[in-house]
């Protein structure tokens, strides 16, 4: 009989604004039992030095001038995540710790990923092995490190599919800081790949243009007006740009100088209509189950409704918490990574082939 492993799943998205921590229970296979999920907010001032240092580093050469600042930040976003680690062991035990940490910089054609975070201090502190650093063997294997999630999708589907509650074909779009789409099969063949921005363009404009971080329920948006000529002028050069051709995508590969001038209303507004129509056009035909935090915005998702013909749900609506299901996810690939199952693909991140990812520190005892 193969062994279940507990393991706690860190995410720290590109919104900067916390750290997301699920406890699952699996064989790394076609087994999930999900234990725990939880929030923590970053400090106002640890959320600012995470946004501003990841809109410092535009190019390779940036990570060597920034030096300094990712050493001391590393510590501080370790120090973070061991402080949730530690509080939760006292009330569920788990095996393992799949740390993902936060990216600060991703380019897909120099095939250089870099997450911060320091897994051997987070072992050392927590006492638990710790799996992290799991884009780095994808991408000497030729792939671009992401989407990573696509193999916990699959396993989730598969699940679901066993207790009746879904058919397939089917897909889950996970909007983050950036939107990312697998697509699973009638035969759980699978693929994956990051299709457009998902909040980042949307976010920056509302943390620039006013005090807050983002667009709550996407009313700010729903109070503005599409500027037509800079929505059309932003998609013929988006189409005619090689991020549209990109597997895998950062946020800095967007920016939003195009709307200058706009009111926090309708820049909103035309930043929210612009992410829906880069993704619209980029989902297949099957029924959609949105994950991610841009699943709140409801402009953002009406305006997907109208765009597509799909059916196009929630993923809440079938018991699984949307906030989650990332930080289950780097769960699920500390489990595979200790088990030495692949955690990328040929089809998800263009690697050469099945890809163990993860660097171990420590053993279960």
């Amino acid at each position: 009989m193969e062994k279940n492993l507990s393991a706690l799943g860190f995410m720290s998205g590109t919104s900067g604004d916390g750290v997301d921590t699920s406890i699952i229970n699996s064989n790394g296979k076609d087994i999930i039992n999900i234990k725990y999920n939880r929030f923590d907010p970053y400090p106002v001032n640890l959320s600012k030095k995470i946004l501003s240092l990841k809109e410092s580093i535009l190019e390779i050469k940036d990570l060597l001038k920034y030096s300094s600042d990712i050493n001391k930040l590393e510590i501080e976003i370790t120090k973070f995540h061991a402080d949730i680690a530690i509080n939760i062991s006292k009330k569920i035990d788990y095996d393992l710790i799949g740390f993902h940490g936060h990216t600060i910089y991703h380019n897909a054609d120099k095939k250089i990923s870099k997450q911060i975070g320091h897994g051997n201090n987070l072992s050392n502190i927590t006492n638990k092995t710790v799996v992290y650093n799991f884009r780095q063997n994808d991408i000497k294997n030729g792939g671009e490190g992401a989407p990573l999630s696509p193999i916990y999708h699959l396993a989730l589907i598969k699940s679901l599919f066993d207790q009746g509650k879904i058919k397939t074909p089917i897909s889950i779009l996970n909007i983050g800081g950036i939107a990312n789409i697998t697509e699973i099969d009638e035969n759980f063949n699978f693929s994956s790949r990051d299709i457009g921005p998902g909040n980042c363009l949307i976010d920056k404009w509302v943390r620039i243009n006013s005090n807050k971080f983002f667009d709550d329920n996407g009313n700010i948006a729903e109070a503005g007006k599409i500027d037509k000529f800079i929505f059309d002028q932003y998609l013929e050069n988006y189409f005619y740009s090689n991020i549209n051709l990109k597997r895998s995508l950062d946020t800095n590969d967007f920016d939003i100088s195009f709307a200058k001038g706009l009111s926090l209303e309708n820049g909103c507004a035309t930043m929210t209509s612009l992410t829906s129509e880069l993704l619209s056009t980029k989902l297949g035909n099957n029924d959609i189950y949105v994950c991610g935090g841009g699943r709140k915005n409801k402009f953002l998702i009406n305006s997907l409704k109208r765009k597509v013909k799909n059916k196009i749900f929630l993923i809440d609506s079938l018991n699984i918490d949307g906030d989650f299901v990332e930080s289950q996810a780097f769960g699920f690939l500390a489990i595979r990574t200790f088990l030495k199952l692949p955690i990328s693909f040929p089809s998800t991140t263009n690697c050469k082939k099945p890809s163990v990812g993860g660097v171990i520190c420590k053993n279960i005892n």
